[in-house]
């Protein structure tokens, strides 16, 4: 656990990481190169969310995904196919992560951000169980709304109306799309985010994700219907920018399978005391307890600009809660 003698805020955490969250230095000035190198050398030379959801996706694209060609008409078994190839993985790693921090405790509490467990008994939730919610919402809402998306997009590509590149014809274009899909991931989500946080929509709509104070691996993408249907409109970007079925793959796995991990509950994944994987978020851990800031993610720093960052200080702490009271006294 992190050393509280110093800052209040620490006493708030059963553990944290040591210092201000970070933030993406590609925005930085004066420029600092060699941090923008670590930094996505973490990101993509490790076991990481980014890392995970390609290898997700190129399998899938090399062994599942039908050709472009079966798909310029609905018909049940391309569609379903695209149905399945997000369900299994999605159960399959939020269902290994809470059996492995959860119930099996494998890593026992070390790198576990908030010091309560998963809730049970409490009527705030579907069928009095936070897991049991988090699932219904998951794979009956979220995997539904991003599979009907994801069947739009795969068949306006399949008939041509949108443009569309190939490795062989745009390499460049290829590998640079693919580092910015992250990126575009972040725009929209803050932007639709803090759309979700009017207190209006939040009542009705938003409320569903964060009854989940204390989150855990099912709770990533539990979301009311109606949030889903804005949240995963991230696809429709691949109807502008001309990709291929792997970009879209690769969104759709980083949209769907990375809150898995930021949303686990602890920084790290742990095994026989070694650091498997990087998982939790700190900085969107900090959105489920205070909820009014850090609303998008720290590949862009919307929040610092707009002034809704929290870096994790007690200072930030105060400005939040005074943002909030502002919010839904006016």
């Amino acid at each position: 656990m992190t050393d509280t003698a110093h800052d209040p805020e620490a006493e708030r955490w059963h553990y944290r990481p040591a210092g201000p969250v970070a933030l993406n230095p590609i925005f930085a000035w004066p420029p600092q190169p060699m941090a923008v190198l670590q930094w996505y050398r973490g990101a993509w030379l490790q076991v990481t969310s980014l890392t995970l959801t390609f290898v997700l996706a190129l399998a899938a694209w090399l062994w599942v995904l039908p050709p472009l060609e079966q798909m310029t008409t609905f018909r049940p078994g391309w569609m379903a196919t695209v149905w399945l190839m997000n369900l299994v993985p999605q159960a399959a790693i939020a269902g290994a992560l809470h059996w492995w921090l959860y119930i099996r405790k494998g890593q026992g509490m070390r790198t576990k951000f908030d010091r309560r467990d998963l809730t049970r008994d409490n009527g705030s939730f579907t069928f009095r169980n936070q897991v049991w919610d988090n699932i219904w919402w998951t794979l009956g809402s979220a995997i539904t709304v991003a599979t009907a998306y994801q069947w739009i997009v795969f068949w306006v590509m399949a008939n041509g109306w949108v443009a569309t590149v190939t490795w062989a014809g745009a390499p460049v274009w290829f590998v640079v799309w693919m580092f910015f899909i992250p990126m575009w991931s972040g725009l929209h989500f803050y932007w639709v985010h803090r759309l979700e946080h009017h207190p209006r929509l939040y009542k009705r709509v938003h409320a569903v994700h964060h009854r989940n104070v204390s989150t855990g691996p099912w709770s990533g993408i539990s979301n009311h219907w109606f949030e889903n249907s804005l949240y995963f409109t991230t696809y429709f970007i691949h109807l502008i920018v001309a990709s291929h079925p792997l970009h879209l793959l690769f969104h759709a796995f980083f949209q769907q399978v990375s809150p898995v991990l930021s949303h686990s509950g602890f920084e790290k994944i742990i095994a026989k005391d070694t650091e498997a994987a990087r998982a939790g978020d700190f900085f969107h851990q900090l959105h489920h307890r205070y909820f009014e800031c850090n609303y998008g993610t720290s590949e862009i720093p919307f929040d610092r600009w707009f002034g809704t960052y929290h870096d994790g200080s007690a200072a930030a702490t105060e400005r939040t809660r005074a943002f909030k009271k502002q919010m839904y006294t006016r």
